[in-house]
């Protein structure tokens, strides 16, 4: 089973504020997160494409999933919802003005907003999507979660010698473990 919802962000533009949607996807048992995509004006074509990539029988991220859960938004359209039927994945809609009804999917939009959003501020669609995707990698690779009883959902390997691998995440401060202490 999985879940989905937009967020949206505000871009800065020169002709003033945009309105920019990320869609993500979220598997409930594992917490694992996958980006949709990142468009300032979502459509029903676009829509399609996001569901014809999900279910792709290589790496769709809904490829063996049964249930998608999403709230009523108009972007889930009735071609969005027939390309996932032909793969298997049945939707099932929450109740209108129930967020508390998709708890995973509204769990990490506050996570991705307080954590990664809200301390930025963006120009265009591209600095979106970078920022989204390594935060996305952060939350799936090295942050702990409580819904996993404090586990990474999916920790980095660590290297032969037992090391873990040092890496730069949106040009944060490195500082080598070993002069960290």
């Amino acid at each position: 089973m999985a879940a989905t919802d937009f967020i949206s962000v505000e871009l800065l533009t020169p002709r003033g504020p945009v309105r920019c949607m990320i869609l993500f996807f979220i598997d409930i048992q594992t917490r694992m997160v996958e980006l949709g995509g990142v468009k300032i004006n979502p459509d029903g074509q676009w829509m399609k494409q996001v569901a014809r990539n999900q279910i792709d029988c290589i790496d769709g991220f809904l490829k063996d999933k049964r249930y998608l859960v999403c709230d009523r938004g108009s972007l889930y359209t009735k071609d969005f919802e027939n390309i996932l039927k032909s793969s298997g994945v049945k939707i099932k809609r929450t109740p209108p003005w129930s967020p508390n009804m998709n708890p995973f999917s509204e769990a990490f939009c506050k996570t991705l907003r307080t954590e990664c959003l809200s301390k930025m501020i963006f120009f265009n669609e591209r600095q979106v999507r970078y920022a989204v995707e390594k935060f996305i990698f952060h939350y799936n690779t090295s942050r702990p979660h409580a819904g996993t009883g404090g586990k990474m959902i999916a920790p980095l390997v660590q290297d032969e010698n037992g090391k873990i691998t040092e890496f730069e995440s949106l040009g944060g401060l490195e500082i080598p473990l070993d002069e960290a202490a």
